[in-house]
């Protein structure tokens, strides 16, 4: 184990905790080993090669209302695989890695629920930005207090799609309309939100922590070098879906993670 793993099987300290909740996110650092990365790798890729294969998968920077012959099509990639949990068992051993389940602990309670995982890859020198966005804009959760864990299994800085995160904006909650430039919920094009973000580099099984309404995007990869994320979103048993009123049950795709009754 390593020294990065056993201080995060201790949680997070008070200070840290009080950081996230003043700052809406959290670096964490390094938090999978080296030979984790590349078993995970080696399983990421191949699952988008499955997937384009059979056409199970999202190309953000293309509306949803195109034809699958444009997205193959497209000049730039933001490619999303939904539940890659139910796809491979080396990411559904990886909803139950403790480290990552102790900081989520310190941050939402001990009984920890998946909301979903999803993997977002930008392909090298072609790979689109994901717009300033709040993830709870789209879900529309209640109580809105999830916590979504961002992993890369590559080097990540700005220039092939680091996170950017505005400080303290989780804790009022924006308006998202369809933009009509994009198909995002919300498009922040004025250079202040910019200017106001904090830039997140993370090593190749670096991790770092958020909350569901903190702004944040990512710019394209213009690299010659892959930006393989995947992103682990939790929530408390008891959340609800505010578009149905239904509570979202415990299920094969929602497991409880961790319950400490």
């Amino acid at each position: 184990m390593s020294a990065a793993q056993s201080e995060a099987h201790r949680g997070l300290t008070i200070e840290a905790v009080g950081a996230f909740q003043d700052q809406g996110f959290l670096v964490a650092g390094k938090l999978l080993e080296d030979d984790h990365v590349e078993v995970l790798r080696a399983e990421y890729d191949r699952l988008f090669e499955t997937a384009r294969e059979s056409g199970r998968y999202r190309n953000l920077s293309i509306d949803d209302t195109e034809d699958k012959n444009r997205k193959n099509r497209a000049r730039t990639q933001m490619l999303q695989i939904m539940q890659m949990c139910e796809r491979s068992i080396e990411f559904r051993r990886l909803l139950y890695h403790e480290p990552i389940l102790d900081i989520v602990e310190s941050l939402l309670g001990p009984n920890i629920q998946l909301f979903h995982d999803q993997a977002l890859y930008k392909p090298p020198r072609q790979g689109g930005p994901v717009f300033w966005h709040q993830d709870n804009g789209y879900w529309q959760c209640s109580p809105a207090n999830l916590v979504s864990c961002w992993l890369t299994l590559d080097d990540v800085d700005v220039s092939n799609g680091a996170m950017h995160l505005i400080p303290g904006s989780h804790r009022h909650l924006v308006s998202h309309e369809r933009s009509a430039e994009t198909s995002a919920l919300l498009d922040l094009g004025d250079q202040a939100a910019t200017q106001k973000a904090t830039v997140v580099d993370l090593p190749a099984g670096g991790a770092m922590f958020h909350h569901c309404q903190t702004m944040h995007h990512t710019p394209e990869n213009v690299t010659d070098r892959p930006r393989r994320a995947f992103a682990i979103h939790y929530m408390t048993p008891g959340t609800k879906s505010i578009r149905t009123g239904d509570y979202l049950d415990v299920s094969f795709s929602r497991p409880m993670l961790r319950m400490r009754v």
